[in-house]
């Protein structure tokens, strides 16, 4: 699987930024997917995940009520819609599949295909 990461950008505080992950293969409705970020000098953590059906999501406390996972498996894309942004949320942002789980899981290993990162940056 490879995965595609896009949408990122510079908003202001308050603002809204849509990121989206496009996959190859055809087995992507079978992954958990998840998105991850890293700001700089931090380590990555768990932002969102969905599983398979995209009935059943997971947050981070930090994103929960302004950040929402969504995934269209005709299209193999997974999104993320990002509202209510905060300086906070500047990182680098990456989408995850993770091929082997049955739950949602939120550590970075967990996950078995990376995407490269978009760089969302939230100004003051």
């Amino acid at each position: 699987v490879q995965l595609q990461a896009s949408g990122g950008g510079l908003v202001q505080a308050g603002g809204s930024l849509r990121l989206s992950c496009a996959a190859s293969g055809r087995t992507f409705s079978s992954y958990i997917m998840g998105w991850f970020r890293q700001a700089p000098g931090k380590e990555r953590e768990f932002v969102a995940g969905i599983n398979w059906s995209g009935g059943i999501t997971l947050y981070s406390d930090s994103v929960k009520g302004r950040f929402t996972i969504s995934r269209d498996n005709r299209r193999n894309t997974v999104a993320l819609q990002m509202n209510s942004l905060k300086p906070e949320d500047t990182a680098v942002y990456y989408c995850a599949a993770d091929r082997r789980s049955r739950g949602i899981l939120d550590g970075a290993r967990d996950y078995d295909y990376w995407g490269k990162g978009t760089q969302v940056t939230v100004s003051s």
